[in-house]
């Protein structure tokens, strides 16, 4: 599968040109991770980090899932891969920890995310509220917020997979 990335239009409207980006970013993230075999994809960037690939995507699906369904609609949705015991449980991989589990999981909580941001305006003020704060968001805020986590974390990407196999790119 080849992923194809979209540029948004450079004269669009406010949500088209913010939806876009994300989905680039999106886009961005499972192009550093095409062609890779498992073996590769849990391939940590330096130690002592365990951050790797896999564990970009496992940690995407969950910020997918906290922004959108637990704060933005206000879900009681569990994090996936983490817990209060193990905050960076999605970087911990184990054996049974697979590509094919983690981009599933991952493109199903980017499908929640459009569903339920399609029924919220830009300044809508979300349903549920931050975990540690209890600051609400309106969408706008939201769809900034996850295009930075995608950016910042394509960057940590774009290293890895340079390590890996020398690849590199935009």
């Amino acid at each position: 599968m080849t992923t194809e990335r979209r540029v948004p239009p450079t004269t669009a409207d406010e949500r088209t040109m913010l939806e876009g980006w994300l989905e680039f970013h999106r886009q961005t993230l499972a192009w550093k991770c095409e062609g890779l075999t498992d073996e590769q994809l849990r391939t940590a960037s330096v130690e002592p980090s365990d951050l790797s690939l896999l564990g970009l995507v496992r940690h995407m699906a969950d910020v997918e899932r906290s922004w959108f369904r637990r704060v933005l609609a206000g879900e009681d949705a569990a994090p996936i891969h983490y817990s209060d015991e193990d905050r960076d449980g999605e970087f911990h991989l184990t054996d049974t920890d697979t590509w094919q589990d983690a981009r599933t999981t991952w493109q199903e909580e980017i499908a929640a995310a459009r569903r339920i941001a399609a029924g919220f305006g830009l300044d809508d003020i979300s349903k549920g509220a931050h975990r540690r704060t209890g600051e609400r968001f309106n969408l706008r805020w939201i769809y900034t917020h996850m295009i930075e986590e995608y950016a910042r974390h394509n960057g940590h990407a774009d290293l890895i997979r340079e390590r890996i196999d020398g690849a590199t790119g935009d």
